[in-house]
């Protein structure tokens, strides 16, 4: 499985394009990437709402035609950006829960873990993990934002260290790390909460 990436914006925002298919987050500015890295592609997943995260989803989701999937407590973000940005309204496709998937030949995980949004998720595809700002290589999503709830982050953590294998973990921001590596520091942000 290919996984490709890039950051965009001035907050470094990931954008993940899976075989040239499933394209994860495009964020400010990466639908000329998107374009030019994408062959038949099949869907946008949006890991949450945060408008660094689904600022060209309209682009994407006009220009290809493909259908958008979001958590559905966080698709409010699409139409209302509680920070101001205000990137351009979009409708999503489909409103994900926590589940199973299949789109196209691949079979996709969604995790729920809400905290830094109401809908943050996680998407499995294959040996990886797309983890949105939900969880970093040694951090954590901020939990200070309109609509973040550190309560619900502590029992999104907790969720997490009980998964039983490992997958690449590639987030919202920075390097990716693995859900084993993740799991060892993620009980130190769960006493700081």
């Amino acid at each position: 499985m290919e996984v490709l990436a890039r950051p965009f914006g001035e907050f470094q925002t990931n954008c993940y394009i899976v075989d040239k298919k499933i394209i994860i987050d495009p964020g400010i500015g990466a639908f000329k990437w998107v374009k030019e890295n994408v062959k038949d592609p099949i869907a946008i997943i949006n890991t949450h709402g945060h408008f660094d995260h689904v600022w060209d989803d309209k682009k994407v989701n006009e220009y290809f035609n493909i259908p958008l999937y979001i958590h559905k407590d966080d698709a409010f973000f699409l139409q209302n950006d509680p920070f101001g940005f205000n990137p351009p309204k979009v409708e999503p496709d489909v409103l994900l829960e926590e589940g199973n998937y299949k789109i196209g030949d691949y079979e996709i995980l969604i995790r729920h873990f809400a905290g830094h949004t109401p809908g943050s998720i996680t998407i499995e595809i294959g040996d990886n993990m797309f983890s949105g700002d939900f969880v970093f290589d040694g951090s954590i999503g901020r939990v200070d934002f309109p609509y973040s709830n550190p309560e619900a982050m502590k029992e999104s953590i907790k969720k997490f260290l009980k998964i039983p294998y490992d997958k690449i973990v590639h987030p919202g921001h920075g390097f990716s790390t693995t859900i084993k590596k993740a799991q060892k520091f993620l009980p130190t942000w769960l006493e700081y909460l």
